[in-house]
C-alpha cells in the first residue's frame, strides 16, 4: 500500500486475495507464530507456500531470532513440509547483525557477543572476529576485581542477541569495553522483542531485555538489526532487488512486523495464529496517535492457509 494511505485491517477474502497476491512478486514471511507454532507447522501453510512458490512468487523468511542460524531455518522449512528454501533466501538476526559488523568493524576488530552457538556462527560465517557466546563467572569475590578483569584489545563493538547465559559478569564486561571505547566502540542489538511467546500462553524473557539492561548499565543506545528496523529490510532489498510496492510481508506482531513493513512501504499482511488479537489492531485503529496507527496493517487472515483458496488453479 502507497505509504500516507489509510490503513483499514481488511478481511483478505479470496477475491481480494487474488487481486493482492497477483500485484506482488515478493512474499517475506516471519515464522514463528506464522508458519508454525514450536515445532508444529501452521494447518495448511506448508501448502499454500507451494502454491505461492509455484506460481513464481519469490519467498523469503526475516525472523528476529538470533537463536538459529540460516541454514538450521532452511532445514526446518524443509523438515516441516514447507518448498525448499535455500540459506540465501532466510533473514535472520543473527546473520544480518554478522552482516552489518563485517562492513563496520575496522580491520581485526572484533565483537564482545552476548548470545548463543548460532550468533557465534553467523559471525564465524562472515568472518568477524568475536568472543563471550557460553557461560561466564565473575572473575573475583567483590567489585574491585570486576572491574579489573582483562578486557581483549581488539574489541570495538558490543552485540547483545539471546543469551541464555546472561549474568552480571557479562554485564559487566559489556559495560566496560563500553565505557573504554566510548563512542567508538558500536553497541547492537539483534532486536527488542521483550518476550517469547510459548504453547499454551506461556512466555519467557525476550532479548529485548537483555538489551535493555546493556543500554540502562552503558546510558546509551543500541542500534537495533532486526524488526521493526529498516536494516533488516534492506539486507532483504540488497540481496534480490526487490521492490517495495509489488513485496508483502506477512507478519503475527504488530510491533515488529507490520511496523516494518508499513515504514518500508510494503503491503502487510497479519496473521491471526501468533500473539496478536483483532481487539489489540481495533484499539490501534481507533487511536488518535500516529505512532499506533502506524502499527495497522493493511489486510487480516485468521490463518496463511486463508490464501489458499484463492491459490487454486
Amino acid at each position: 500500500m502507497a505509504q500516507g494511505s489509510a490503513r483499514r485491517c481488511l478481511r483478505l477474502e479470496p477475491g481480494a486475495a487474488r487481486e493482492v497476491l497477483g500485484a506482488a512478486d515478493t512474499l517475506l514471511f516471519d515464522c514463528d507464530g506464522v508458519l508454525w507454532r514450536g515445532d508444529a507447522a501452521v494447518a495448511g501453510a506448508p501448502a499454500a507456500l507451494s502454491r505461492l512458490q509455484a506460481r513464481g512468487k519469490r519467498l523469503c523468511y526475516v525472523t528476529n531470532n538470533s537463536s538459529r542460524t540460516r541454514d538450521a531455518y532452511a532445514e526446518k522449512l524443509r523438515r516441516l513440509g514447507f518448498p525448499p528454501a535455500e540459506p540465501r533466501q532466510v533473514f535472520g538476526s543473527a546473520h544480518c547483525a554478522a552482516r552489518y559488523l563485517r562492513q563496520a568493524l575496522p580491520p581485526g576488530a572484533a565483537a564482545y557477543v552476548l548470545g548463543g552457538p548460532a550468533l557465534g556462527a553467523e559471525l564465524r560465517a562472515a568472518g568477524v572476529p568475536h568472543l563471550g557466546p557460553g557461560p561466564a563467572a565473575l572473575p573475583g569475590p567483590g567489585p574491585a576485581d570486576w572491574a579489573r578483569a582483562p578486557l581483549d584489545p581488539a574489541v570495538r563493538a558490543v552485540l547483545v542477541g539471546f543469551d541464555e547465559h546472561f549474568c552480571y559478569a557479562k554485564l559487566c564486561q559489556a559495560l566496560r569495553y563500553l565505557q573504554r571505547g566510548g563512542p567508538g566502540c558500536l553497541l547492537l542489538g539483534t532486536n527488542r522483542d521483550h518476550r517469547l511467546p510459548l504453547e499454551g500462553g506461556a512466555a519467557i524473557p525476550g532479548t529485548g531485555c537483555l538489551v535493555k539492561a546493556v543500554e540502562m548499565a552503558a546510558e546509551r543506545e543500541a542500534f537495533i538489526i532486526g524488526k521493526p528496523s529498516r536494516y533488516i529490510f534492506d539486507c532483504v532489498s540488497s540481496e534480490f532487488k526487490i521492490e517495495p510496492a509489488r513485496t508483502i510481508m506477512v507478519g503475527d506482531r504488530l510491533d515488529t512486523d507490520i511496523l516494518m513493513g508499513n515504514n518500508c512501504g510494503l503491503t502487510t499482511l497479519l496473521t491471526l495464529t501468533g500473539v496478536t488479537t483483532l481487539e489489540e489492531v481495533k484499539g490501534h485503529q481507533e487511536s488518535d496517535c500516529p505512532s499506533r496507527k502506524s502499527l495497522v496493517p493493511d489486510y487480516y487472515v485468521d490463518s496463511i492457509a486463508d490464501l489458499l483458496p484463492a491459490l487454486e488453479d
